[in-house]
């Protein structure tokens, strides 16, 4: 008998006012079978992270596969610290916040390591993130500038090598652990397209551990979805389910973090421009479910809402996503070509 692909999940990253319990009686409620929490949901009163028998009681009393852990802004300021920026601030405690760079990459470096041995012991495989500004802002920006290179130079080079040396440590955990790090091909970090993810895959000597986290919602200058996971689909151990849509005749990029008066607008999923059946069907054709459950050991793979909306509720929004995976993308698949019934 055929069996669905995927079951419906949500982020837990931007409902980090929640609670964990706050946040899975809420996934339940919306209709989820499955959450991801993000690192922060995973913390105890004193900062530390709870015991892997705690939150695993919490989810069983729920219901709810715990199907990865989002440490997107943890990983984000391990790579982008170096830089100076005040940017990383407030993703970690303020007394780190008022530490040097270097100190604030160390402490990145040591509370990761703490949160890869958590996964393990939770049996989780699969960690969903993105890789930081390695590369500095100049390149983050993504505008071919001439100045990228000069006599005594090349951010790019220099880029690669920082890369390797920054991520070391992290990779060797992971990959001794079992652990992909499913980086988000997104603006501003050090993959930000297929080839540049492709990149780092190269330069690391095609490290295991480096897998991707689909989210089709990042691709809106110029690459398609479905060409960035056609290029990378061997990689993708993750997926978000997400949309957009593009104002006409605005500039994608300007100095203003009203989200409101963006060109690109995150938007409920049956709303935006993407067609989500497709977008789940491309997933299928590049062996993500399989790739998931495999590594995961579970029946179904999780198509994880991360429904954004400058203009609509936050918890409507997510929930209306929640719904719309669960009654429409977990069709049963294809057990084989249309074409085998036909003829005598």
């Amino acid at each position: 008998m055929a069996q669905s692909l995927y079951h419906a999940s949500i982020e837990g990253a931007q409902h980090g006012a929640k609670s964990l319990e706050q946040f899975l009686d809420y996934a339940k409620a919306s209709g989820a079978a499955g959450a991801q929490p993000s690192n922060y949901m995973l913390q105890g009163p004193d900062g530390g992270l709870r015991k892997a028998s705690e939150i695993r009681d919490v989810f069983e009393s729920r219901g709810l596969s715990l199907d990865g852990i989002s440490t997107h802004c943890p990983v984000w300021v391990h790579t982008t610290a170096w830089t100076g920026s005040p940017t990383v601030r407030p993703f970690v405690p303020a007394d780190v916040a008022k530490q040097s760079p270097a100190q604030i990459e160390a402490w990145a470096e040591t509370y990761l390591l703490q949160l890869f041995d958590l996964a393990a012991e939770l049996k989780i495989r699969v960690l969903p993130m993105f890789w930081g500004v390695a590369f500095g802002w100049e390149a983050a920006t993504g505008y071919p500038w001439g100045f990228w290179q000069g006599g005594d130079y090349d951010l790019i080079k220099e880029g690669q090598e920082r890369f390797v040396a920054k991520t070391a440590t992290l990779r060797k955990a992971a990959n001794e652990r079992g652990i992909i790090l499913c980086h988000e091909i997104h603006p501003g970090t050090a993959a930000m397209c297929a080839d540049d993810f492709n990149m780092l895959v190269d330069i690391c000597d095609g490290d295991a551990c480096l897998g991707v986290n689909a989210d089709p919602s990042h691709c809106w200058e110029g690459e398609s979805w479905e060409s960035r996971f056609l290029k990378v689909g061997k990689r993708v151990y993750a997926a978000h389910i997400k949309n957009f849509v593009i104002r006409p005749g605005l500039p994608l990029r300007m100095m203003d973090g009203d989200w409101q008066k963006r060109a690109m607008q995150f938007v409920d999923l049956p709303s935006g421009d993407i067609n989500m059946q497709r977008y789940a069907e491309l997933l299928n054709h590049i062996g993500y479910p399989a790739r998931y459950k495999q590594v995961m050991g579970r029946a179904s793979a999780p198509l994880v809402v991360e429904a954004e909306s400058a203009h609509k509720d936050l918890d409507w929004t997510s929930a209306n996503g929640i719904a719309y995976v669960r009654d429409h993308l977990t069709w049963p698949a294809a057990q084989g070509s249309f074409e085998d019934g036909m003829g005598s």
